[in-house]
């Protein structure tokens, strides 16, 4: 699945739609250059999910949570100072992904290991015309998730 986001101001319409398409799911990874939107995209699904104010990015703090009256609790990890799985463990991110709640994680590469099947796996690349590019994959699977916006 892929989706191509022209400006800032199309980002709820895909918020949306990305939580609506992939509302089955709890565990989402995002994988891109730093500056392409990682973060700028969680914060508005995270609005979509009735959180007003999202922090930033929890570069330094590692993970904001979150409390959703619609959807429960809201995880949001950034691992980009995380330099072994040891720090993972330390930071009880195991029982995070284990009790059910959302987890959006960026820089996700030293959590591997930890994520559970069908983890949505989202990669952002930035366009020629400074579009976004999301290309969206389950893992673990081949299974198409070909969709379009409404």
């Amino acid at each position: 699945m892929q989706y191509i986001v022209s400006n800032i101001e199309e980002l709820p319409k895909y918020a949306s739609l990305f939580l609506e398409k992939f509302k089955n799911h709890k565990v989402f990874i995002f994988e891109a250059e730093m500056g392409t939107g990682k973060t700028t995209f969680i914060q508005e699904v995270l609005r979509q999910m009735g959180i007003e104010q999202p922090n930033g990015s929890p570069t330094y703090s590692l993970v904001n949570t979150y409390n959703s009256s619609v959807f429960g609790k809201i995880y949001h990890f950034d691992l980009y100072r995380i330099q072994d799985t040891e720090e993972i463990y330390d930071i009880g991110m195991e029982e995070m992904l284990s009790d059910g709640a959302y987890c959006f994680i960026e820089w996700p590469q030293v959590a591997e290991s930890l994520l559970p099947e069908n983890t949505i796996k989202i990669e952002i690349y930035l366009g020629e015309h400074n579009e976004r590019i999301f290309k969206i994959n389950l893992i673990n699977t081949q299974k198409s998730l070909l969709c379009s916006p409404k």
